[in-house]
C-alpha cells in the first residue's frame, strides 16, 4: 500500500455516492427497488473508508498525501483541483461514511410506503458526495462549491415532503439563512485569493508563515478569518444563524440524522479544523464567544420544547456552540474529538426518536408518549446510552471529549484570567443533563399519556434498531482510549490527532494574552517558522515555546477539577430531572408559574423568529414592496407612459399620413386627371383642327413678344 493507492481510494470514495445517485435517479420510475443499488454503493464506500483508516493510521500516520491536477490555467490564474488524505480527513470521512450507511439502512424501513422512494435514497447519495467532497479537499474553493452542494441536497431533502407547506417553508429558511453565511464565506475566498493567488491550503498557510498577510494589515486577516467563520456560521447553525436547524425537523428523521446531528452541520466546525492556523487571536477570540452563545441559548430553549425532535435539535445547536468554543479557547483535538463522538450517540438519538416516531404512528409530542421502555426495549436501551453519552457520564465517549473542552475552558481562563467560556461550558453541562434525561423519563418512562397510540406500539424492525445499536456501541469509551478517564492516554488522540503548526504572526493570533495576564510560571506563546524578531522578551529573554505546549500543560493541570466538577454538575442535572419528572418531587408547572417570562422566554425560543420577521424579514418585505410599488407605479409608468405618447403620435401620424400626405397625392392625381380629361378633348385626330391650333397659338406667342 502506497501513498498514491490511498489517493485513489479517496476519489473512489468521493465518486461512488455520485455513481449511486445518478443510477437511482435515472432508473428510479423503471426499477422498483433500484434503492438497493444505492444503499450497496454506500456500504462499499463504508468498507473502503474502513480500509482507508486503517492503512493511513497505522503505517502513514504522520504523513499527509496529496493528489491534484489543473483545472484552470489562465495566465497569472492557476487553479488546482485536488484531495488530501490526512489523519483528520479518514476520521472524518468514516464518521460520515458510516452514518450515510446506517441512515441509508434505517431508511429502507422506515420510509417504505412513500410515493418518492427511490427519490428519497437518490437524495441521499447526492449530499453523501457533496460531504466526501468537503472532507477529502485540499483548497478552500473546492470546498466552496461542494459547500454549496451540500447546501443543495439538504433544501431537497429537508423539504422532501414538499406538499407539506411547514416542510417547504422549512426548506427555504434553511436554504436562504445559510446564503446569509455563505456570503461571508466567499467574501474571505476572495481576499485569500487576491493575496496569494491560491487555494490550497498548504500554500497559503507557507505564505503566512513568511509574512505575507492580506493588505499588509493584521486587522484584514483577522477578517479574513472572521469572514471564512461566517460560513460555519449558517451551515453549523450557531448564533445567530441558528433558527433555520429546528424548523429543518420538518424533513424526514432518518434526514435528520444525516444531515442535521452527525454531518452538514458539523461540516462547519470542520471548516474551521482546516483554516484554523490562520485564525488570529481575535478571530478565535470572536469564534469563541460565538461558540459560547450558541451552546448557551440553545440549551436554555431546549428545556422546554415538547417536540422531541426539536428538543433534539437544540441539542445539535448547543454541543455545535461546545465544539466552536473549544477550537476559540485552543482546544483543537478536543473539538474535532467531540465532533467526532457527538456524530454516533447524537445520530443514535435521532435515529431513536425516529423508532419512538415510527412506533407512535408519527406522533412526536413527548407529552403524549411515556412507557415505552416496556414496548420498545433496544430503542430504550440505546438511547439512554447515547443520553448518558451527551449528559457527559464516565464510561461513555461524550464524557471524555466534553472533559476535553471544559479542561480547555478551564485551562484557558488559567492562562488568561477569562472565566466566561469555562462558566458557560459548566453551565451547559448541568442544562445539558437535565433536558436530555427529562426527554429520556417523559418518552420512555413513567405511565402511558396516549393509551391507545401506546398499545399499538412496538419495537422497530432489526433494520431499523441495528443501527441504534452500532453507534451506541460506539458511544462507550473504549473505542477511544482503554482509560475511561483520560482520552489522552489512549490511541485516538495521542496518535492520530495533532493540533496544527501555528503560522499567523505572534501579535495577530495572541493578542488577548496580555503579559501581564499571564501567570508568572505560563510561558508566554510564540509561533513556529516565524522570524525570532517576532517573539516577545520576558525579563531580557526570549522565550520560543509554542502555545500549544503551554495551552496542554495548563490542560493537563485543569484536568482532575474539571472532571469533579463537570460530574457533578451533570449529576445536579439528572437527579434535577428524576426529581422533576419521576419522583414528582417538584412540580415543574408551579415552578413555570412562578418564573414565567422565563418560562415563556424558552418556550418561545427566545423570540429569535418572531425577532427576525420583525426586522429582516419585514425589512426585506419592505423593501420588496417598495420596489414593486417603484415597479408598477414609476418603471411601469413610465413605459406605459411611452406606449401611450407613442400610441398617440402614432395616431396623429396615421391621420396626417391619411389626411394630408394622402390628400395631395390623391389631389395631384386628381388634379392631373382633370387636365388630362380637358386635353384630351384637344385630341381630335384631325390636321385641320392641329393647324388651327399652332396657327393660334403662333399668334399668341407672337402677341406676347410684341407686349414686351
Amino acid at each position: 500500500m502506497t501513498g498514491n493507492n490511498l489517493i485513489q481510494i479517496a476519489l473512489i470514495i468521493l465518486f461512488l455516492p455520485l455513481l449511486g445517485f445518478t443510477v437511482t435517479l435515472f432508473l428510479a420510475k423503471k426499477v422498483k427497488k433500484i434503492f438497493l443499488f444505492e444503499t450497496f454503493i454506500l456500504i462499499v464506500s463504508f468498507i473502503l473508508s474502513v480500509a482507508l483508516v486503517f492503512f493511513k493510521l497505522n503505517y502513514f500516520s504522520q504523513t499527509t498525501f496529496t493528489g491534484e491536477v489543473n483545472w484552470i490555467n489562465l495566465g497569472s490564474i492557476s487553479i488546482d483541483l485536488g484531495v488530501m488524505v490526512d489523519n483528520i480527513a479518514v476520521l472524518m470521512i468514516f464518521v460520515v461514511s458510516l452514518i450515510s450507511m446506517l441512515v441509508h439502512l434505517f431508511s429502507i424501513a422506515y420510509m417504505h410506503g412513500d410515493k418518492r422512494y427511490n427519490r428519497y435514497f437518490a437524495y441521499l447519495g447526492i449530499f453523501t458526495f457533496s460531504m466526501n467532497g468537503i472532507v477529502f479537499t485540499h483548497n478552500i474553493l473546492m470546498m466552496y462549491i461542494f459547500w454549496e452542494l451540500v447546501g443543495l441536497s439538504s433544501y431537497l431533502l429537508i423539504g422532501f415532503w414538499f406538499e407539506k407547506k411547514s416542510a417547504s417553508d422549512a426548506g427555504k429558511k434553511a436554504f436562504i439563512v445559510n446564503r446569509v453565511g455563505d456570503l461571508g464565506f466567499f467574501s474571505g475566498i476572495l481576499i485569500l485569493f487576491a493575496t496569494y493567488h491560491t487555494f490550497t491550503f498548504d500554500k497559503i498557510f507557507h505564505q503566512i508563515s513568511l509574512g505575507v498577510i492580506p493588505f499588509n494589515s493584521e486587522f484584514w486577516l483577522t477578517v479574513t478569518g472572521i469572514l471564512i467563520f461566517a460560513g460555519a456560521i449558517g451551515k453549523s447553525a450557531q448564533f445567530p444563524l441558528h433558527v433555520w436547524l429546528p424548523d429543518a425537523m420538518e424533513g424526514p428523521t432518518p434526514v435528520s440524522a444525516l444531515i442535521h446531528a452527525a454531518t452538514m452541520v458539523a461540516a462547519g466546525v470542520y471548516l474551521i479544523i482546516r483554516v484554523f492556523p490562520i485564525l488570529t487571536g481575535n478571530a478565535l477570540e470572536f469564534i469563541a464567544i460565538i461558540g459560547a452563545l450558541s451552546a448557551f441559548i440553545p440549551a436554555t430553549i431546549a428545556i422546554t420544547q415538547n417536540d422531541i425532535k426539536k428538543v433534539l435539535a437544540y441539542s445539535t445547536v448547543s454541543q455545535l456552540g461546545y465544539m466552536v468554543m473549544a477550537l476559540g479557547v485552543g482546544a483543537y483535538k478536543f473539538a474535532f474529538f467531540h465532533l467526532v463522538t457527538h456524530a454516533f450517540f447524537k445520530a443514535a438519538l435521532f435515529l431513536g426518536s425516529g423508532s419512538v416516531i415510527h412506533a407512535m404512528h408519527h406522533e412526536q409530542d413527548i407529552r403524549k408518549m411515556g412507557g415505552l421502555r416496556k414496548k420498545l426495549p433496544l430503542t430504550y436501551a440505546t438511547f439512554l446510552i447515547s443520553t448518558l453519552a451527551i449528559s457527559g457520564v464516565p464510561l461513555t465517549s461524550g464524557f471524555l471529549s466534553k472533559d476535553g473542552i471544559l479542561a480547555g475552558t478551564f485551562a484557558f481562563g488559567n492562562l488568561t484570567g477569562q472565566w466566561f467560556f469555562a462558566f458557560v461550558g459548566f453551565l451547559v453541562a448541568l442544562v445539558t443533563a437535565f433536558y436530555m434525561f427529562r426527554l429520556v423519563i417523559l418518552t420512555f418512562h413513567g405511565e402511558p399519556r396516549d393509551k391507545e397510540k401506546f398499545d399499538h406500539a412496538h419495537e422497530s424492525p432489526f433494520v431499523m434498531v441495528m443501527p441504534l445499536v452500532v453507534l451506541a456501541t460506539l458511544s462507550i469509551f473504549i473505542w477511544y482510549t482503554p482509560n475511561p478517564f483520560n482520552p489522552e492516554q489512549g490511541w485516538f488522540l495521542s496518535k492520530w490527532v495533532k493540533a496544527p503548526t501555528i503560522v499567523t504572526p505572534q501579535d495577530a493570533r495572541y493578542s488577548f494574552l496580555k503579559s501581564d495576564e499571564i501567570k508568572p510560571e505560563a510561558n508566554v506563546p510564540t509561533v513556529q517558522n516565524v522570524p525570532a524578531q517576532t517573539t516577545q522578551e520576558i525579563n531580557g529573554s526570549e522565550e520560543e515555546v509554542t502555545f500549544s505546549k503551554t495551552y496542554t500543560e495548563a490542560m493537563e493541570h485543569a484536568h482532575i477539577p474539571a472532571m469533579m466538577l463537570s460530574l457533578g454538575l451533570a449529576g445536579i442535572g439528572i437527579l434535577f430531572a428524576f426529581m422533576f419528572y419521576q419522583w414528582k418531587k417538584l412540580d415543574p408547572d408551579k415552578l413555570a408559574e412562578k418564573i414565567n417570562p422565563l418560562y415563556k422566554l424558552s418556550l418561545n425560543k427566545w423570540y429569535f423568529d418572531e425577532i427576525y420577521d420583525a426586522t429582516f424579514v419585514a425589512l426585506t418585505l419592505g423593501i420588496s414592496k417598495l420596489f414593486a410599488w417603484f415597479d408598477n407605479y414609476i418603471i411601469d409608468g413610465i413605459v406605459n407612459g411611452s406606449a401611450a405618447l407613442t400610441k398617440q403620435v402614432s395616431n396623429f401620424s396615421g391621420k396626417f399620413d391619411n389626411i394630408v400626405v394622402d390628400g395631395v397625392v390623391n389631389g395631384a392625381a386628381y388634379l392631373s386627371g382633370i387636365v388630362g380629361l380637358m386635353f384630351r378633348r384637344l385630341q381630335t385626330g384631325k390636321v385641320q383642327t392641329y393647324i388651327v391650333l399652332v396657327v393660334f397659338s403662333l399668334v399668341i406667342i407672337l402677341f406676347i413678344f410684341k407686349s414686351f
